[in-house]
């Protein structure tokens, strides 16, 4: 398993928590996803076939881009 946290400054309210919680849980081999309005911040635990290009690309088609 991988842990990563990645800064998203888009992140605003519960429904953006919501939903990237939602969009990217659902993606295989994603093990959890907490996301954080607070902090923008997203903590992802994810493993094969799931992959840190595969998770950003996802995340900026769902308009929450991860910071450079």
């Amino acid at each position: 398993m991988t842990s990563k946290t990645y800064s998203v400054p888009s992140i605003s309210c519960g429904h953006c928590v919501n939903t990237i919680q939602v969009e990217v849980g659902e993606m295989d081999g994603v093990e959890s996803v907490s996301a954080n309005a607070e902090t923008k911040m997203v903590d992802i635990i994810f493993d094969a076939p799931a992959d840190e290009a595969a998770i950003k690309s996802l995340m900026a088609e769902i308009n929450f881009p991860v910071a450079a």
